[in-house]
């Protein structure tokens, strides 16, 4: 005798068989995830290049009875040091204004009340240098015109595709050796990079701020030591093993 199944109860049986299927093979595929064997690494790359660029902030600081004077002494100065630099030969474009500000000055004595002083105006530019050579020299130029403040000064590359790609070659064999030294040593080899990701990269490097005296320039360029930049790239990597 034969037994029917209503057609309800065949749709969804079918239904649920369809369903188990899919959630059957991502069980069989995730056991055999857990069942491989992997190492998940870190390296780094590293590479020196030459500096073949320079930014520096420069600035004017200026003190009067009032806030106008302070002002417009602080204006006039600055405008010299504007000429100083375009002399020295910097361009329009690698010159922008960073700061601009004026502020009270205050005397203060014990049980009294803080006296108004006088006011100080402040004007800093920064300025990029694409002549290294001529970057102590633009120092000079820029004191001997009024500046009395130097701060931030950082080299950087133009263009540091090259470096970082040199870095990330270095980053990619030290990983791949380090990871042939852990499976030699658990007894397995490496089958496959299954996964690769990348941190770091190539950042200026700072320089420690400098305040400079407008009678501190003499004869001799101011000196002014590039030396070499760092490109660092970090890399991560999970490598299948096999016996």
């Amino acid at each position: 005798m034969k037994t029917l199944i209503p057609a309800a109860a065949l749709i969804a049986l079918l239904a649920t068989t369809a369903a188990a299927a899919p959630v059957a093979a991502q069980g069989a595929s995730a056991e055999r995830a857990f069942d491989a064997t992997t190492l998940n690494l870190t390296a780094e790359g590293e590479v020196k290049a030459a500096p073949d660029n320079a930014t520096i902030t420069v600035g004017v600081q200026t003190k009067a009875a009032t806030a106008a004077q302070a002002m417009a002494g602080n204006a006039a100065q600055m405008n010299q040091v504007l000429t100083a630099l375009r002399q020295a030969g910097i361009a329009d474009r690698d010159i922008q204004t960073s700061n601009i500000s004026l502020s009270a000055q205050y005397a203060y004595a014990p049980n009294t009340q803080p006296r108004l002083t006088g006011y100080q105006a402040a004007n800093d530019v920064t300025i990029r240098v694409v002549d290294l050579k001529r970057l102590g020299a633009s120092l000079d130029a820029v004191v001997t015109a009024g500046a009395n403040q130097i701060n931030g000064i950082s080299f950087g590359l133009k263009d540091p595709a090259a470096a970082e790609d040199a870095a990330r070659r270095a980053a990619v064999a030290a990983l791949r050796a380090k990871a042939d030294l852990y499976a030699q040593a658990t007894g397995y080899h490496v089958a496959r990079l299954v996964n690769l990701s990348e941190g770091g990269g190539y950042a200026p490097a700072p320089m420690r701020a400098m305040n400079f005296a407008r009678n501190s320039v003499g004869a001799e360029p101011t000196p002014v030591s590039a030396g070499e930049l760092t490109v660092r790239i970090n890399v991560t990597g999970v490598y299948e093993l096999a016996r």
